[in-house]
């Protein structure tokens, strides 16, 4: 099918769930999502034919593929960047990665203004690791990323120094965890998994720059290793 459109396809398996969507300029056009926990070696390439088939298009006709690129659940990621390579590499169209974190924040962002409440001064998506232990980085009320993506411990005390700027809205898979212990006024919770139809803008955005990852050697961002101890590094320096 030809199209006037820059269409994309976006593919997300960092978590339980798997998801496609399809985007044309940014503007995502159809989805599919597979809410079976740890089901993405066996289901991933089915929802990626049925989105295809139904728009009547053949992986050809993309301009790109995007895929999550982490951090996130170690098998499910090299599920979806080994998927997202070998299609690229058969049709000969680029791979773009997105960070999990990345397309959390974007969720927040649509999220805050559908509702029309006021955006919070600052996003931190959590993603859920282990006990108390979450990957996680800070945003601002648009999206953009402020700092590095690190791994740390929760506990009662975690982002006094961002409360101290603004207010905070943590969405993700790990913000439950926090929202057990947190007291500040100034934090708002917003579940969310990570969804390929959050990467629409992000997948476009890096295509009009041209910024693709090598088909050959991509791997994906599994970050560090936990240390023993809470983490008490502020994250807005």
């Amino acid at each position: 099918m030809k199209s006037d459109k820059t269409l994309i396809l976006a593919i997300e398996t960092s978590a339980d769930i798997c998801s496609a969507a399809l985007s044309g300029n940014g503007v995502t056009i159809d989805s599919e999502t597979l809410t079976t926990p740890r089901s993405q070696s066996s289901q991933l390439v089915p929802i990626i034919q049925k989105l295809l088939q139904r728009n009547g298009l053949e992986a050809k006709d993309l301009a790109a593929e995007a895929v999550s690129s982490g951090p996130g659940s170690y098998t499910g990621l090299r599920v979806g960047v080994s998927t997202a390579k070998g299609m690229c590499f058969g049709s000969r169209i680029p791979l773009i990665g997105v960070g999990t974190l990345d397309l959390l924040a974007q969720h927040a962002v649509a999220a805050q203004k559908a509702e029309g409440t006021t955006p919070a001064d600052f996003i931190i998506p959590l993603i859920d690791a282990r006990r108390m232990e979450v990957y996680q980085a800070l945003f601002d009320k648009d999206g953009n990323i402020l700092g590095e993506v690190s791994p740390m411990i929760l506990d009662e005390g975690s982002y006094a120094d961002v409360f101290e700027r603004g207010t905070v809205c943590f969405t993700g898979t790990g913000c439950d965890k926090f929202q057990k212990v947190c007291t500040s006024p100034r934090a708002s919770f917003f579940q969310a998994q990570p969804n390929a139809a959050d990467m629409s803008v992000l997948a476009y955005r890096k295509w009009l720059d041209g910024s693709f990852e090598d088909v050959a050697y991509m791997e994906p961002f599994y970050l560090k290793e936990f240390t023993i101890g809470v983490s008490k590094k502020n994250i807005l320096q």
